[in-house]
């Protein structure tokens, strides 16, 4: 019994090992903010939206979509826009820059 335990912990490592192929892009986050919109400063929203991009090997921002609100629009939309203008670092598939889906969690906290 404790054979086919590790049998199938070495199954689920290997097919693991062989998606790591592909390298999601990525941002420096210190250089790319997105400004509190005055309303959401005024009502002291707060949040975290998650979404995810679609970046091109030129590292342009080609498709964007929140994956989970914040609670708020206005938080959302703005994190969808200025990150959106971000210029990204490229994903990779097989060592190859290539088009990729990346995620990014945008926390907006009030001082």
């Amino acid at each position: 019994m404790s054979t086919n335990k590790l049998w199938l912990v070495a199954a689920i490592l290997v097919a693991g090992t062989a998606s790591a192929a592909e390298v999601p892009a990525s941002f420096d986050a210190k250089n790319c903010k997105a400004e509190y919109p005055k309303a959401s400063l005024m009502n002291e929203e707060q949040g975290t939206v998650s979404m995810s991009f679609l970046v091109s090997t030129g590292g342009e921002v080609k498709d964007s979509k929140v994956e989970k609100s914040s609670g708020f629009k206005n938080l959302d939309k703005a994190a969808i826009k200025s990150l959106s203008a971000c210029k990204f670092k490229p994903g990779t598939k097989d060592g190859a820059p290539a088009e990729t889906w990346t995620k990014v969690d945008y926390a907006w906290k009030l001082d």
